[in-house]
């Protein structure tokens, strides 16, 4: 056998220490909602079009307990939350990616006497957000925690976000720098709060300055996720909220701007590009709107570039892909709009109802519905269905990609599909 000189086994020896403690590269990880910058977008060329139970599944997990939160990915970890159904206790779930094994099952709360939650949704809705070496979970106002991803302890928690969801959380945590955003919009509070990601203290904490014109505190809760974007130079925390959408300075929390739009019950982050933000404002409110995010104060009357109005989702988030954007509701129309005007190119029926969001990789969508059925799309001005595919179980998450993978969460197990 031949052995290197000492200096170049050196050499050697350095760059697999350094390639072992870097992160994977960007197709390795998804590491929030609806993946990096909460795009719902991967760059992956070589996902599966077809799948059933038996067919390019290369793994299959149950998953304890109900949680509609979507998996996460860093390396070879998934991260999840799922809880009881009472909502008594709640958990973090890290699956090995490589081979669906379970590697840690962490109960984070006991909850003595947890608030009420709709039937519909869980008090695991909320999804994780993760970073090499920490994963933060986060269950409303029950609590937020922050834990290591290789041991599975517990580092911080807070439970002293007090606010009522009326029908369960639904709002996932995002990070920026050294923080934890994360929305508290309540029937009886509403604000946004900055956790310093390594201790949890609190860094600022913005209230919804915003007249209702209502007493009834349905009117006024959302369950949106925030989206950081940038814009002449400067960043933006982009917070979806009942009525009206803000733009807050992420490292003060100060406002920027505002535009009223109406609407609750608002769950898509909002979606950044070709100079525009595309908000859906959930029920009751305008829609879609595009709007131009270099304003400053109440841009309602000046910054609103078009509206759409029909077959606009309130819980699943669109898809702006090159000059089109692509959505699809809870009955199930799908719709491709053009980003820049808002006029509508096609418009197709799927079958089911559906919560989870679409992604985009490899040229294709996926609209995994509540029955279990996914549904892979072409992008382009043709409506094109490309394969239906069914399992076991309904989706309420959204699925997640990588490394040739989709990975799909339904009310009981996780999958790994993959071509075989």
């Amino acid at each position: 056998m031949l052995h290197a000189p000492p200096t170049r086994r050196s050499l050697l020896v350095s760059l697999v220490l350094i390639w072992l403690v870097l992160p994977l590269p960007a197709a390795e990880n998804w590491p929030q909602f609806r993946g990096p910058g909460g795009a719902g977008r991967a760059e992956e060329t070589r996902l599966p079009v077809r799948w059933s139970e038996t067919e390019n599944v290369r793994w299959k997990t149950s998953i304890h307990g109900k949680g509609w939160s979507s998996p996460v990915i860093w390396g070879d970890q998934i991260w999840l939350t799922t809880a009881t159904p009472d909502g008594t206790a709640l958990f973090a779930v890290c699956v090995e990616r490589s081979s669906g094994k379970i590697v840690h099952d962490r109960k984070v709360f006991d909850i003595a006497m947890p608030s009420y939650c709709h039937p519909f949704n869980s008090y695991a809705s909320p999804t994780p957000v993760v970073e090499a070496g920490r994963v933060y979970v986060h269950f409303g106002s029950a609590g937020t925690a922050c834990l290591d991803t290789a041991t599975g302890k517990v580092l911080w928690t807070r439970q002293d976000f007090p606010c009522d969801h009326y029908r369960g959380p639904g709002s996932s945590p995002i990070l920026y720098k050294d923080l934890l955003l994360v929305h508290f919009d309540g029937i009886d509070q509403q604000y946004v709060v900055a956790l310093d990601k390594n201790m949890g203290m609190t860094v600022w904490k913005r209230s919804r300055d915003i007249d209702y014109q209502t007493n009834n505190g349905d009117y006024k809760k959302a369950y949106a996720t925030p989206t950081i974007i940038e814009v002449q130079g400067q960043t933006q925390l982009v917070s979806p909220g009942a009525a009206a959408t803000f733009a807050y300075d992420p490292q003060t929390g100060q406002e920027r701007w505002r535009v009223r739009h109406g609407g609750m019950n608002v769950a898509a982050p909002p979606q950044f590009g070709r100079g525009k933000l595309f908000l859906c404002t959930g029920d009751g409110g305008l829609g879609l709107l595009a709007v131009r995010p270099d304003g400053r104060g109440d841009v309602t009357a000046t910054h609103i570039d078009w509206t759409y109005r029909r077959g606009v989702p309130s819980r699943c988030t669109p898809l702006l892909i090159d000059d089109l954007l692509y959505l699809v509701n809870e009955r199930g129309i799908a719709s491709c709009l053009e980003a820049a005007t808002g006029h509508l190119v096609w418009q197709q029926r799927l079958e089911g109802e559906f919560s989870a969001s679409p992604i985009y990789a490899g040229g294709q969508m996926y609209f995994c519905s509540q029955d279990g059925k996914s549904f892979v799309m072409a992008v382009g001005r043709v409506a094109r269905v490309l394969a239906i595919n069914p399992l076991a179980d309904g989706c309420m998450a959204s699925p997640a990609v990588a490394d040739g993978a989709i990975f799909v969460r339904t009310k009981t197990h996780l999958y790994r599909i993959q071509q075989n």
